[in-house]
């Protein structure tokens, strides 16, 4: 198995790295360099000009607009994207919820919904997790209940990212509470402009507004608006979290950090300390391995496999160096890491930075990253994944 770049796929990397320098917007790239928030428009403005050339939808079929790439040269794509700085895309429509679709949808479904994430009518949120039910998803209690050609939601949702910004979200429900708990489950895509939806903020330790809570209170949804067959939600929710962890490892993002993380270093003087040296040249071999490891694995699916076990393994390591890198640099800038002004983390703060060329408030960013081993499934529940699959248990 050859985990080298091809010449093609060198060539490739060649024809991305001139796009990004000719249409990366450089206000957008320094502020992810800086770490400050990015608003709306930002992510939008950088969606629409992904989606003219052709190259949003990188995990779809060509048939409904997407690249035709092959999973290698999606890698390469996401890599040199972190590379620039550019935003990470928002994942729920574009990744998330339009496989879904494209595999389990309707033509109706397909024909409405893809056109409308390809060109940004659309901003998705996901209505995964409640109160109670997060690791333990099959345990959900928002009640879909058929009344005519509608179903009357009525429930809550948590920590739904973005979602004040989304005006559709898709939900898993339970349409049958005396089946087993997956089996009872229902996936539903619904307008968040609906009568009876309300959104609450969730403010992080970090200051941030970024998760909400969603109350259902008798929102009516129509049947068309069910994806797949009632009460087999379950199916579409496993193959939407494969997508979903898999694309954690974050190779790139990691890279980006590093390279990022051994220059604040150099600069403040701390490449002396052996001990640090060492902490870095330890996150860095992982960060080899798990590159390594993606590299086989996206070989093994281009001839043809399909990831199990793997996309578990991916999230588990990519979440911890992830992390790590994190830890280090606060570490690094030491007393510096906690002090951070809000109105420069703000898209349109254009004053100097409190700490010069590097990250607004690393201890922020740090306590923010805290959730990557937790979302789309804890690294325990991961681990439990990984022992079922390969112990076959």
């Amino acid at each position: 198995m050859d985990i080298n770049y091809s010449a093609e796929e060198l060539a490739f990397r060649d024809q991305v790295r001139e796009f990004l320098r000719a249409e990366l917007p450089a206000d957008i790239a320094e502020r992810v360099r800086l770490g400050k928030h990015l608003g709306k428009d930002d992510h939008q403005r950088w969606q629409r000009i992904l989606n003219t050339r052709g190259w949003y939808a990188a995990n779809w079929p060509v048939e409904f607009g997407g690249t035709g790439w092959s999973v290698v040269q999606k890698h390469i794509f996401e890599e040199e994207c972190a590379a620039f700085g550019a935003p990470r895309l928002i994942s729920f429509g574009v990744n998330m919820v339009a496989p879904v679709i494209i595999k389990f949808g309707s033509a109706e479904q397909k024909a409405h919904y893809l056109p409308r994430i390809l060109d940004g009518s659309d901003w998705w949120c996901q209505g995964y997790s409640e109160p109670g039910a997060g690791s333990d998803l099959s345990s959900l209690k928002t009640r879909a209940v058929r009344e005519g050609d509608h179903y009357v939601v009525n429930g809550q949702k948590t920590w739904t990212t973005l979602g004040q910004h989304a005006n559709w979200i898709f939900c898993l429900v339970r349409t049958d509470p005396q089946a087993q708990q997956q089996r009872g489950i229902s996936f539903l895509l619904i307008d968040m402009a609906s009568p009876g939806i309300s959104v609450r903020p969730i403010i992080t330790l970090d200051g941030e507004h970024e998760v909400n809570e969603v109350f259902f209170d008798n929102v009516r949804v129509p049947v068309g608006n069910l994806v797949g067959e009632e009460n087999q939600g379950w199916t579409c929710a496993k193959y939407l979290l494969t997508h979903e962890r898999t694309g954690q490892a974050g190779i790139g993002i990691s890279k980006a950090a590093l390279a990022h993380l051994k220059q604040v270093a150099a600069r403040e003087g701390r490449l002396a300390d052996p001990l640090l040296r060492a902490q870095i040249a330890e996150v860095e071999m992982q960060l080899l391995a798990i590159e390594v490891s993606t590299l086989r694995i996206l070989a093994a699916a281009q001839a043809g496999g399909v990831p199990g076990a793997e996309s578990s393994i991916l999230k588990i390591k990519g979440s911890e160096i992830r992390q790590a890198i994190s830890h280090l640099l606060r570490k690094v800038i030491g007393p510096c890491a906690l002090p951070f002004l809000e109105d420069e983390l703000a898209p349109a703060f254009a004053g100097a930075p409190l700490h010069g060329d590097y990250c607004a408030g690393p201890a922020s960013q740090y306590f923010n990253l805290r959730k990557l081993s937790i979302y789309g499934g804890s690294n325990e529940i991961q681990k439990n994944i990984i022992s079922k699959m390969i112990l076959d248990l």
